[in-house]
């Protein structure tokens, strides 16, 4: 027989081990089912199906509290991990404020730790006027007492002198007065003169400079243009073998037909056009590209080329001067002018181009002539032509100045003009002012940084020599070259060399500066000489 208090019992137990509400409302549906059941065999089994759905239903319950207790614990993980980021974020940028910070710190440091120094420079300059300012005080006491004793000599003197002309008669008194009266007058014009004459120079030196400076900046051109070298690029050797042709051939047809030296030597991929004429240089380089190109070399289509090229070169060279009359604002010039002018185009003076140099000395003497009230025309056509000699020193003998002086009076050129050009290198007197106004434009022009080439090595041996040319005069200590080579400071022994030796010092380096050496422009001559004496207080 079955018991059921004890199946009562067990399935209690077992819902009471599933722990929970739906596990004990199922316990009691059991139970109602037993009590209900009418016969033992049903209870057993119905009692046995139902043990085995509690379990069933335990089972599920369980795995859901698992679920839910897992989901649970991840959503708690990720707030944790959200919190945790956010924290890590907040400590970065407090880290990332406190970088800044520090920096901002270490700004206003290095700031204080300039203006604490400027400071420092400052209150020494301070304490420096001070002792000047003391020192001139001093100077001008010493000043006041000399003059207050002069004046009382001179008072003495007015006595004496009033004492013997008391015992004159009326007209030798006046003649003595007015005798005294002239020599003081005459001592009063001379110090006004020499006066007026330093606040002039001054003035004028002041003038000068300022016209310069203001010449320079309000001009802006090209520095170092073309270069001089006339070099043939050639695709291979075989081209070269053309070039000379059976036997030389074609280079001496070239040659002749030109005018021009060939040079083919081993150099891979170039052949070299020499020649001292740059028209004719020019020519010949863009002939033999011509014929290079084509691939068509014989004496005949040589001179053809060659008929060709000259054509347009001379059409280039007129139409290259217009172009610079134009740019230049240069009016009336004669087409033979013209021409050569447009041949400087091919010349060129340590790299810098000469007809770019004439337009650019043209518009310094225009500006220079403008602030003195010249004529700024005439002051800018005497710049254009000022080389205008340079473009046939080749074909004629003499120096580039005499000859374009020449040939501009052929053609009618002013007086004043002719004098620039033959006068821009001091070899002629100048008879207007437009000569030296194109003498200052010219070494402007020439000297300003980057105008003309000069390769490293005579760059250091023109400061070389003009340390040495300074070293070599007695009683200089040192010299150095400063400003690329603008200025020389020479300092003298103060006991060997007196002050009055300085200038005749001076006067012998740039003497000696100006005879043996070749430079653009001009070269100052600083000498300083300065006697230090030192003690130790202890």
């Amino acid at each position: 027989m079955l018991d059921i208090p004890l199946i009562l019992g067990d399935a209690l137990a077992i819902g009471l081990g599933a722990g929970g509400l739906l596990v004990g409302a199922g316990l009691m549906l059991l139970i109602s089912k037993l009590i209900g059941a009418r016969s033992l065999g049903d209870a057993q089994r119905q009692a046995g199906r139902l043990i085995e759905e509690a379990k069933s239903e335990a089972g599920h319950i369980k795995k859901q509290l698992e679920l839910d207790a897992r989901e649970e614990l991840a959503k708690r993980r990720e707030e944790f991990e959200r919190e945790l980021n956010r924290e890590k974020a907040e400590i970065k940028e407090a880290e990332q404020r406190l970088v800044k910070r520090e920096d901002n710190l270490d700004r206003k440091l290095d700031t204080l730790t300039t203006k604490e120094r400027f400071l420092d420079e400052l209150d020494g300059k301070i304490k420096k006027r001070e002792q000047v300012v003391t020192q001139r005080e001093a100077e001008l006491e010493t000043l006041l007492e000399e003059q207050r004793r002069h004046n009382e000599k001179a008072l003495e003197e007015r006595k004496r002198e009033l004492l013997r002309v008391g015992g004159m008669s009326e007209e030798e008194a006046r003649r003595e007065t007015l005798v005294a009266f002239e020599r003081d007058v005459q001592r009063e014009a001379a110090q006004l003169v020499q006066r007026n004459l330093q606040k002039a120079e001054e003035e004028c030196r002041d003038q000068a400079l300022k016209i310069t400076l203001q010449a320079i900046q309000r001009y802006a051109s090209e520095h170092t243009v073309d270069n001089t070298v006339s070099a043939i690029a050639i695709p291979s050797d075989d081209m070269k073998g053309r070039v000379i042709g059976r036997e030389g051939r074609n280079i001496r047809a070239f040659e002749k037909t030109t005018g021009v030296d060939v040079i083919v030597d081993d150099t891979p991929g170039v052949v070299v056009v020499s020649c001292f004429d740059p028209v004719r240089r020019a020519v010949a380089a863009e002939a033999l590209q011509k014929l290079v190109d084509d691939g068509r070399i014989h004496p005949a289509r040589i001179e053809e080329v060659v008929e060709n090229i000259t054509k347009e070169m001379n059409q280039r060279i007129i139409k290259y001067g217009k172009d610079a009359a134009i740019e230049a604002n240069i009016q009336g010039l004669h087409p033979r002018v013209s021409e050569m002018m447009g041949r400087l185009h091919f010349r060129m003076s340590f790299g810098q181009n000469i007809l770019k140099h004439s337009i650019e000395t043209a518009y310094l003497c225009q500006v220079i002539a403008d602030e003195l009230g010249l004529d700024g025309a005439l002051a800018r056509r005497c710049g254009f032509l000022h080389d205008i000699g340079k473009a046939m020193d080749h074909e004629v003998e003499g120096g580039h100045p005499a000859i374009g002086m020449e040939f501009c009076k052929k053609y009618n050129e002013k007086a004043e003009v002719l004098n620039a050009i033959g006068g821009h290198h001091n070899d002629i007197p100048s008879i207007s002012p437009y000569t030296p106004i194109v003498m200052a434009a010219d070494a402007i022009s020439g000297a300003r940084p980057g105008a003309r080439r000069e390769t490293l090595e005579k760059y250091v041996r023109r400061l070389e020599d003009l340390e040495k040319i300074a070293t070599d005069q007695p009683g200089v200590r040192q010299a150095f070259a400063i400003q690329a080579g603008r200025e020389v400071r020479v300092v003298v022994d103060p006991e060997r060399v007196d002050d009055g030796n300085c200038i005749l010092i001076a006067r012998n380096i740039a003497k000696r500066v100006s005879d043996e050496m070749t430079f653009p422009g001009e070269i100052r001559i600083t000498v300083l000489r300065e006697l230090r004496t030192i003690e130790f207080a202890r």
